[in-house]
């Protein structure tokens, strides 16, 4: 099994237990194919997602998966949990297997959550320096004032790790709700940010990661495969 990006030469040799002068020979003679076309090249890189065929034998083949959840309340952004139902509990059973999660929600916090066996995918969209914007719709105990707006945008310092947040937006809806959009995601940041002032968040809905919103007709505890178009816009 292919766990990373190699040269097909070593992927090869590791498979077939032969030498690597072996597999020169095998290339030349195109006996392997690569995701359908012959190849040839010692060179050639492959990945876990490609499907790689020997003398009409497969060796590997496992295609990337990519998931939207609309996570309720009360359930764990977790692969398990002894005491409490997870994100991947959510999924049909035969749609289980290898998949993490990208970029966590709290436990009673409700929303789109992305699964994927993609980890390049996943950290290219949770990775800090790439930026990715997250929008929140956010319900307050308190009336919101635009003295917030100031204090999200200018970032907030975060005493216990020691950092200032990244500048943050804000939008009034009404005098208790407001949207957020994060591009990074500290432990409990939107409820810190909002205790600063003394506003207890009452619910926390995340509605889009990058240029992915959660659909309207997927139901709390629903899920379903993103479209190529959704990949994409996600990767882009």
């Amino acid at each position: 099994m292919i766990t990373c990006r190699t040269r097909l030469d070593r992927y090869l040799s590791h498979e077939l237990h032969i030498p690597r002068r072996e597999v020169r020979l095998i290339l030349a003679q195109g006996r392997v194919r690569v995701d359908g076309a012959v190849a040839r090249s010692i060179h050639r890189v492959v990945d876990k997602f490609c499907r790689v065929e020997f003398d009409g034998a497969l060796l590997s083949a496992r295609a990337p998966r990519y998931i939207m959840l609309h996570k309720p309340k009360g359930v764990v952004s977790a692969t398990q949990d002894t005491r409490h139902t997870t994100v991947i509990d959510l999924l049909p059973a035969h749609e289980r297997h290898n998949l993490h999660i990208v970029g966590r929600l709290d436990f009673n916090t409700t929303g789109l959550v992305l699964l994927t066996n993609d980890g390049q995918w996943s950290q290219s969209l949770t990775h800090p320096d790439t930026k990715v914007p997250k929008l929140y719709h956010v319900t307050l105990a308190r009336p919101v004032t635009d003295e917030y707006i100031e204090a999200f945008a200018a970032g907030m310092f975060f005493e216990f790790e020691g950092i200032t947040t990244r500048s943050a937006g804000l939008t009034i809806i009404n005098p208790y709700e407001a949207k957020v959009v994060l591009e990074e995601g500290r432990y409990h940041q939107i409820k810190r940010m909002f205790g600063r002032f003394n506003n207890k968040v009452v619910d926390l809905h995340r509605e889009a990661i990058g240029a992915l919103a959660l659909p309207d007709d997927l139901l709390s505890g629903d899920s379903r495969a993103l479209t190529a178009a959704e990949v994409e816009a996600l990767s882009s």
